[in-house]
């Protein structure tokens, strides 16, 4: 059996209602996007795609000995922008600061789950938290003109103290979001 997962760190709720607001200024009754539910945003280190549930284990195990060599860290989540430009924008985004310990993290999963056989990300990491999805760009102006006064924005920061192994099931209604297990990060200070 295949399960469709992805590896993820969680956004606190005070970061989940401040982009619940952002959402609301940017007409969530429009058709044309699709917004994210407040309770799925999160920052998606790696998306694995549909996983033979035999591999899953490994995952875990890997994951498991990633964060112990990780320190628990901070991000802050600042701006908003469109990918892959605001003048035609297929996916709406809230931004996060680039950090050395982000990166860090990001790339020793990437190099990991290579070596369990899914591809590399060809594309740079450019971390951020998709809000919404164009499916239709008749009428975007006013939401993509509402975003832009939010691309300077501070929302806050967080404190990255866990790595997510998530499953994600697709219904009508949008993906389903469920986690499969939590890899707690080191708390000792090198």
């Amino acid at each position: 059996m295949f399960i469709r997962c992805f590896i993820a760190i969680d956004m606190s709720e005070n970061i989940k209602n401040a982009i619940a607001d952002v959402i609301k200024k940017c007409g969530l009754t429009l058709k044309g996007v699709r917004w994210v539910l407040v309770e799925n945003i999160h920052l998606t280190l790696k998306f694995l795609g549909d996983v033979e549930e035999d591999l899953i284990p490994e995952i875990e195990k890997e994951l498991a000995s990633i964060c112990k060599r990780h320190n628990v860290f901070k991000i802050n989540i600042r701006g908003a922008g469109a990918f892959p430009n605001f003048k035609y924008p297929n996916v709406l985004w809230i931004g996060i600061d680039q950090s050395e310990e982000l990166k860090g993290l990001y790339e020793d999963i990437e190099k990991s789950m290579s070596a369990l056989g899914f591809e590399r990300e060809d594309r740079r990491f450019s971390p951020h938290l998709t809000i919404g999805r164009v499916k239709d760009r008749k009428g975007i102006e006013s939401v993509i003109k509402e975003l832009y006064t939010f691309k300077d924005t501070f929302f806050g920061s967080i404190e990255v103290n866990e790595v997510l192994l998530m499953r994600s099931v697709l219904k009508p209604t949008g993906a389903e979001y469920s986690k499969i297990a939590d890899f707690k990060l080191s708390s000792n200070v090198v």
